[in-house]
């Protein structure tokens, strides 16, 4: 056994969880697994045990497959800060601050580093599942690619491609994705999954044998529609995906929570925690309106502090939140929504803008530092233990009343670390201080369990695969590779260019 790449027609097409529960479905087998993404674009990140800095994605996929999460699994990662800059991340630690141009500049080395890191896993492993990145037939990327069909070639990896039909085109997008590709690169595709569908399943049956007709390669699973699969998700698409509606309180009134959508949001799986709890409704909101009847304002994470501040104030989101505090009514900040609330913020780093005022909401300071603080801190509030992660490069400096590494004034909290909602004791003990604060006769539930959530998840994950995917099938592919003999699917790569015109 070897391994497998999980491509996608498109961004959000399924791949990451696909790739959970396939790692989900092999460890249940016995079969020593791990996850790999050999590039990453996302803003939700994660600390490891030692210290290093992978997506947040790959972290969940080897808790899916029961294993310890390391740098090897997501050796590149980038953190975009604008619409052209992204900082690299390699092997956990960050290394460059680069536009798009000058990250091609990069390509060659990374790719060693991407092989290598898979070489490794794979002597450690019996089967890596990797994960592509966007769609395949990206083919203005091709030349330096590292994640798909050039990894794929790199290391002789099968792949199965992922389309999504709830988008409309899942027929036209499976078949385009190959018909584009190289036949070298075809040679690998060795078959299709179509994810969320909705409906009967025989109605889709015509369809599923025209592909395979067109393309010489099966569908190997339809998987159905299935909410609250959304942990851990690598980007922001996944915040206009549909939700289920939240649990029924377990106290007389809901807790309404509005999260601020940075345009550069980073980490808010830090709600996901949140969102499980009876009673509690947690909506994203773009704009001041979107706040005026919540019961807590979070300030989430953002990978540019100083420019998303500017955007809030911009919106008058900035005043709506002043407001609030002034009134005494619950606003919390984590991480750089946290710097946000501070008194003033230093920063010739992220931003390289100098001196900024801050919201002024919390006694406290900030400045950045070239170094980034990775971490896995451990603290307690209200009584109650709390393991977290810190991801950062500013630096606070706070006074006032503790608040876990961050401190609090009135009803406005703050603080670095991200997770912290993930202790069951300290989520209850802080949503009841919030319900109190904002007088809401709102109470938590005595037994919920985010672990055990996570846990069941990922096991919806592996039920999925082992009950709608041919998984016989999958064995083959995973052992043996991509059949040989597939055939080329017209046009089959770049045409020939015209011949010269003969004067």
């Amino acid at each position: 056994m070897s391994g497998l790449l999980v491509a996608g027609t498109t961004s959000d097409a399924g791949k990451s969880v696909v790739t959970a529960g396939l790692c989900r479905w092999l460890a249940r087998q016995g079969v020593k697994v791990a996850p790999f993404k050999a590039q990453n674009m996302s803003l939700n990140s994660m600390v490891t045990s030692d210290g290093a800095e992978i997506g947040r994605a790959q972290y969940m996929q080897a808790q899916a497959a029961g294993v310890e999460p390391a740098a090897l699994m997501n050796p590149v990662l980038l953190k975009p800060g604008s619409d052209r800059r992204s900082q690299v991340v390699v092997l956990g630690r960050p290394v460059a601050e680069v536009d798009a141009l000058q990250y091609g500049a990069h390509k060659e080395r990374l790719k060693g580093v991407v092989l290598e890191s898979l070489d490794e896993l794979r002597a450690k492993y019996d089967v890596v599942v990797c994960e592509g990145a966007g769609s395949p037939a990206e083919i203005n990327l091709r030349g330096g690619d590292i994640v798909n069909m050039g990894l794929a070639r790199a290391a002789n990896l099968p792949v199965v491609v992922v389309g999504d039909i709830d988008r409309g085109g899942v027929f036209a997008s499976l078949y385009g994705t190959v018909a584009l590709l190289e036949p070298a690169d075809q040679a690998l595709i060795a078959g299709f999954v179509i994810n969320k569908f909705r409906g009967a399943e025989e109605l889709l049956a015509p369809g599923l044998e025209q592909l395979a007709m067109l393309t010489g390669r099966p569908t190997l699973g339809v998987l159905p529609w299935k909410l609250g699969l959304y942990l851990d998700s690598e980007d922001t698409l996944a915040l206009d995906a549909p939700r289920p509606d939240a649990k029924g309180p377990y106290g007389k009134q809901t807790l309404r929570i509005a999260v601020v959508r940075f345009p550069r949001i980073s980490n808010f799986t830090d709600m996901d925690a949140l969102a499980c709890e009876p009673g509690v409704v947690v909506r994203y909101a773009a704009s001041a309106g979107d706040l005026a009847e919540a019961d807590l304002v979070v300030l989430p994470g953002t990978r540019a502090t100083v420019s998303d501040l500017a955007w809030l104030r911009e919106r008058g989101m900035a005043d709506e939140v002043r407001r609030r505090a002034e009134e005494g009514r619950p606003v919390l900040g984590i991480c750089g929504g946290y710097q946000m609330l501070a008194e003033e913020i230093v920063d010739d780093v992220e931003s390289k803008r100098g001196r900024t005022r801050g919201l002024g909401l919390l006694p406290a300071s900030v400045e950045f530092q070239k170094e980034k603080t990775l971490g896995r801190p451990t603290g307690s509030a209200y009584g109650e233990p709390v393991h977290a992660y810190e991801i950062h490069h500013g630096i606070v400096t706070a006074q006032g009343e503790p608040f876990l590494d961050g401190c609090r004034k009135g009803a406005v909290w703050g603080t670095t670390w991200h997770g912290a909602m993930e202790n069951d004791g300290f989520r209850r003990a802080f949503l009841a201080d919030v319900a109190r604060t904002a007088e809401r006769e709102f109470v938590p539930a005595p037994d919920v369990s985010f672990d055990a959530l996570r846990e069941a998840t990922l096991d919806a994950l592996g039920d999925l695969v082992e009950e709608h995917m041919d998984t016989d099938a999958l064995w083959r592919v995973i052992e043996h590779g991509a059949p040989v003999g597939l055939p080329v699917v017209p046009p089959g790569g770049a045409p020939e260019p015209p011949a010269a015109a003969v004067v």
